[in-house]
């Protein structure tokens, strides 16, 4: 299985940024997608995910401002981000889970939001 993120990078603060990640050699049925980030120096943390129905779960610091959804006949999932903050700066991680409970990372992305 691998996860190939793209879409990171420097973005000034209100500002707008896309992220994707694609699964390949997927030979089970996925379950939830997600995103989770991690700053440096804290754990890495839920941002989104978004169930096999389409249902998303947020979490409080993102909510309104993030959008997550997903291709099931791609294999993809990504994430709108929208009034970028500071706190926002972080490596993003794609994460998918089979529905027997089996979870693959991406490699990260670096998002920067500067003040």
């Amino acid at each position: 299985v691998q996860l190939v993120e793209s879409g990171g990078g420097l973005v000034q603060a209100g500002g707008s940024l896309r992220l994707s990640c694609a699964a390949s050699g997927i030979s089970f049925r996925i379950g939830v997608m997600g995103w989770y980030r991690q700053a440096p120096g804290q754990q890495r943390e839920l941002v989104a995910s978004i169930n096999i129905y389409g249902s998303p779960n947020y979490a409080d610091s993102v909510k309104g401002r993030f959008t997550i959804s997903r291709d099931n006949g791609k294999n993809t999932v990504s994430l709108q981000m929208n009034s970028l903050k500071p706190e926002d700066t972080a490596v993003y991680y794609c994460n998918v889970a089979s529905v027997y409970g089996s979870n693959f990372w991406g490699q990260g992305t670096q998002v920067t939001v500067s003040s």
